[in-house]
């Protein structure tokens, strides 16, 4: 897997999640649960990874909406 994104913003996340899935592009989601540990306040940022075949793909619909990819 290839990191895609990197947000402290569950929202971004996803939000991308949902445009890559709408493409056909598989993503898993890395660093869900250290909430755990941060308590909640979002000092961590989540990581959106991607197959290395996806990753061009993946990054032109990100950049065709916008979403800043924080790598």
């Amino acid at each position: 897997m290839k990191e895609l994104l990197r947000s402290t913003d569950p929202t971004i996340i996803a939000f991308a999640t949902a445009l890559l899935s709408g493409e056909d592009i598989a993503c898993f989601q890395m660093d869900v649960n250290m909430s755990v540990l941060e308590g909640g306040i979002g000092i961590f940022p989540r990581r959106l990874m991607v197959r290395p075949d996806d990753h061009d793909m993946a990054v032109k619909v990100m950049s065709d909406n916008d979403i800043p990819l924080g790598v």
